[in-house]
């Protein structure tokens, strides 16, 4: 319904032809529903089922197995077609189920946020499910409900609702029935209520007039569906490694197929050794086993409440070394607690349940100026206290004092059993105070809290230990300086009073006795200086994002020690108006600056873009509609689980379902033990397939016959590229890594080094391997195709001792982090019974061509195959040893 803000409610219940007192009918509500469709946001992030199973196919690798495949059939190979076409399928089928699971789990997370509403259907109060609702009902608001459609209020009594998620307004918003001007923009549209808010006071009714995509809400989840999404820096490294290997693997089968034509050898076996030296050098496991890892890291991370919504975001992680975070329910709990009450004659420390003075605990009860001010704090008052502290209605200012009054026996319900309420004047933005009305005998006792300078222009006395005393305007300016201090300690302040009144028609706000301030903080978390700590000696560097005070901001960053400045600089949103504009050095100091405060959504782009245009990795924390962009926009974006709305958790990367930043710090670690346990499968099994390369190669040019036939190619790489590496993607990895910084973001998954590793690597096991074949057909005068035998399982047991030499050059020799993995030594166990049974087992030995080795030979296989790994031990202590 166009402009409803601007109608009068009487148009608006004839446009939908409902009754405030009836509601629609059971009718009129499924021809609505036929016509509107469910309450619901459309679902931007979640993929199809044969959308996931398409993009198992769009690898790199994959495509060239497809070739090596058709290639085969062509030329008659067909064992060695189906063969390769079973690996395309395993490795589809393995990437497809750990993908269809995390999608899953994003759908779970959807089902927990799902609400209800109170509706007035046929002339009854129901409650339906939200996605119900449809335009034209009529919905029953209280305090803490969810709003769940767009509306226009017809009724409400001190009704405030919470739009932050929406508009960025971080106070609640009193609302009202008046229509308003057609211009009026969202944010001031004071007799309207938007989807995805919330009631923090009061009650009402409202109309329903937008549900689903047609809402405000809706409206920007469609702009950021829009928005373009970049790819993973480890899904760009496996792609340009992948098309590495393309040209290389293109290269070499072409050199040595033309070299051997040239040499007039038979043409069709030298296309079948270049369709040989393509699958040799093909990594077949490189997809399977890149998936596993970062399937595993995806599941540990969401035992540790961090739920990833695409396998590539979880090395993302890992690269990162900027991380912006919200204040309020990440590096805070997203509770106040009253810490602080200054009296006239006392100073009152609260911890827990305690309360002090001068450090010496005392009975709150037995206080006759604190009893005062915590039953002013629990009387003037409209929260309520749940059984569980999640679920406490009202504003948060409220349920702190409510709870610091339980904590001195003050429960509200039991204060009102003897001292019923007979008036409220509710809290005006203006005068910034609150008061209620009780009966005390035949009169009445007013309780007011506000604003301090408010409450103490109206106040006459102040209450002390000895009674009541005049309060003159020093006194007044001394108050207003202790209340100073407080805010400066990062302190929400609110001023108590009260009086007597014979009648609960009078002004509430004349003849008040001053009883105290209350200070009130947000705790940070348990264990965030710790996390913070962590991110600070692994190199990344944390900055405050919110829309708090500055002095709060710096307040809450001091006790988390977010810098180790005293005085640390704190950049208010006022100076990021024209960003625009800002020269480089002006960019450069907004990279060092660590606190940024009252920052509008808008401004994180611009704070997420200096960073990235410099080269980092930048997560983003966010929870509210308007955050949606930025969390798309950095490279990690993070929703709270909790406190996040849809739209913010469809645009996030990963989503945290403890709202917490130590949940944070332990996925960036995970990230990094993915990045390293990916290079090593990566380095195991190039090394291993350019070995196989070389043997091929080097055989096929010096007229030697091939160490290995096609099909056993196919097997030792279906057994070796997936088994032994899988257990190195999904190992522990190193317990120090986040005592290192982030490595460099540009950085690719193989550097220079390590493709001379591969090469070194890659060239001993060729020589071990063609030094077998040599061997057995000269010293044990094997035929040559019994000696492919050899060749064949001393490759696979190379390969296999191999995996020993991945470990981190300073690990220790026995006890590092590859022996300690169970899985590779259950990859080794599986991986040489399976080269046992491709000599003895029959039907597998027919397929594979092997005949069965006697005693002699199986020294031969041994003693080949340890070659590589005492090299490469040896070469690792001899690195160690030269390091140290």
């Amino acid at each position: 319904m166009n402009k409803f803000w601007s109608l009068k409610t009487e148009e608006i219940l004839q446009n939908f032809d409902v009754s405030v007192d009836e509601g629609l009918s059971c009718h009129t509500v499924k021809s609505s529903q036929k016509k509107y469709g469910k309450n619901r946001l459309r679902e931007t992030k979640s993929r199809s089922t044969l959308a996931i199973l398409v993009d198992q196919f769009e690898s790199l690798i994959m495509v060239l197995l497809a070739v090596a495949a058709l290639l085969s059939f062509i030329f008659g190979e067909n064992m060695q077609g189906f063969a390769v076409i079973a690996v395309i399928l395993v490795t589809a089928a393995i990437g497809f189920f750990t993908e269809i699971r995390a999608v899953r789990s994003m759908q779970a997370l959807r089902q927990m946020s799902r609400v209800s509403a109170n509706v007035r259907r046929g002339g009854e109060a129901m409650q339906i499910p939200a996605v119900e609702l449809v335009p034209g009902d009529i919905v029953i608001l209280d305090g803490g409900d969810i709003i769940t459609a767009d509306m226009r209020i017809l009724e409400a009594n001190k009704l405030q609702v919470d739009e932050s998620a929406l508009t960025g307004e971080s106070v609640p918003v009193s609302k009202s029935t008046e229509a308003l001007p057609e211009d009026t923009p969202v944010s001031d549209r004071k007799n309207s209520l938007f989807k995805g808010t919330a009631v923090t006071r009061g009650s009402g009714e409202g109309i329903v007039v937008s549900t689903g995509m047609d809402t405000e809400l809706g409206k920007i989840s469609e702009l950021v569906e829009e928005s373009e999404e970049e790819i993973t820096p480890i899904e760009k490294r496996l792609n340009r490694l992948g098309n590495k290997l393309i040209w290389l693997t293109i290269g070499i089968a072409a050199v040595v197929s033309l070299i051997g034509i040239s040499q007039d050898r038979d043409l069709f076996l030298m296309i079948e050794t270049g369709i040989a030296l393509a699958v040799a050098a093909i990594p077949e496991g490189l997809p399977i086993v890149a998936t596993i890892a970062l399937a595993r890291g995806l599941s540990r991370m969401a035992k540790r409440n961090a739920l990833i919504n695409k396998l590539g975001s979880v090395e993302t992680l890992g690269a990162t070394n900027i991380i912006f975070t919200d204040k309020t329910g990440t590096l805070t709990e997203n509770k106040m607690h009253v810490t602080e009450i200054v009296l006239k004659d006392a100073k009152v420390r609260v911890s827990g349940e305690k309360f002090s003075m001068d450090n010496e605990n005392i009975d709150p009860e037995s206080h006759k100026t604190l009893s005062e001010a915590l039953k002013i704090g629990v009387l003037c008052n409209n929260a309520s206290l749940s059984d569980s502290s999640d679920e406490d209605i009202g504003d948060p200012l409220e349920t702190a004092l409510l709870s610091a009054g339980d904590k001195a026996s003050l429960s509200r319900k039991n204060l009102l059993e003897h001292m019923p309420e007979g008036r409220e004047e509710a809290f005006d933005p203006d005068n910034k105070m609150m008061a209620t009305f009780h009966h005390q005998d035949d009169e009445f006792y007013v309780a007011v809290k506000g604003a301090p300078e408010s409450v103490l222009d109206v106040c006459e006395n102040i209450s002390t230990s000895d009674g009541i005393e005049n309060m003159d305007q020093t006194e007044r300016e001394r108050w207003m300086e202790i209340n100073q201090k407080m805010a400066d300690n990062g302190l929400r302040v609110l001023a108590v009073a009260w009086r007597v009144a014979s009648s609960a028609e009078e002004n509430p706000y004349q003849n008040l006795n001053f009883t105290g301030l209350i200070g009130l903080l947000d705790p940070p978390r348990k264990a965030v200086k710790e996390a913070i700590a962590a991110c600070h000696g692994a190199g990344i560097e944390v900055k405050m994002v919110t829309g708090d005070h500055p002095i709060t901001a710096r307040k809450v960053a001091s006790a988390v020690e977010l810098s180790k400045e005293d005085n640390v600089q704190v950049i208010s949103g006022e100076d990021l108006k024209d960003f625009e504009k800002l020269t480089e050095d002006e960019r450069r100091k907004f990279r060092e600056v660590p606190i940024f405060a009252r920052v509008s959504p808008e401004q994180k782009l611009d704070l997420i873009s200096v960073h990235q245009e410099n080269g980092a990795i930048v997560a983003m924390t966010g929870d509210g509609v308007n955050d949606a962009p930025a969390l798309k926009k950095a490279d990690i974006g993070i929703a709270m689980g909790r406190r996040g709305t849809q739209v913010a958790r469809e645009a996030a990367d990963m989503i945290l379902k403890d709202d917490a930043f130590s949940s944070i710090v332990t996925a960036v670690g995970y990230g990094r033990v993915i990045f390293k346990n990916i290079r090593k499968f990566v380095l195991y099994l190039l090394s291993g397939n350019v070995g196989e390369v070389m043997a091929v190669g080097l055989a096929s040019l010096v007229g030697l016959p091939l160490p290995l036939r096609p099909l056993q190619i196919l097997f030792i790489n279906l057994l070796l590229d997936v088994f032994p590496a899988m257990a190195l993607g999904v190992g522990e990895g190193d317990p120090n890594v986040m005592q290192r910084h982030p490595r460099d973001p540009g950085e690719p998954v193989l550097a220079g080094k390590h493709w001379w590793l591969i090469s070194g690597y890659g060239t001993l096991i060729a020589m071990c391997m063609m030094g077998a074949l040599i061997l057995a057909m000269d010293w044990l005068h094997l035929s040559a195709d019994e000696a492919v035998t050899i060749s064949f399982l001393t490759l696979g047991f190379t390969r296999l001792w191999h995996v020993f030499n991945m470990r981190e050059v300073d690990s220790k020799l026995i006890r590092n982090e590859i022996t300690k993995n169970p899985f590779v030594w259950g990859a080794i166990l599986l991986c040489a019974t399976m080269l046992i049974a491709a000599v003895y087992l029959p039907g597998l030995s027919d397929i594979l061509g092997t005949h069965q080795p006697d005693a002699s030979e199986w020294r031969l296989i041994v003693g080949m195959s340890l070659i590589p790994l005492l090299i490469g031990q040896g070469a690792q202590l001899f690195i160690r040893h030269f390091k140290t």
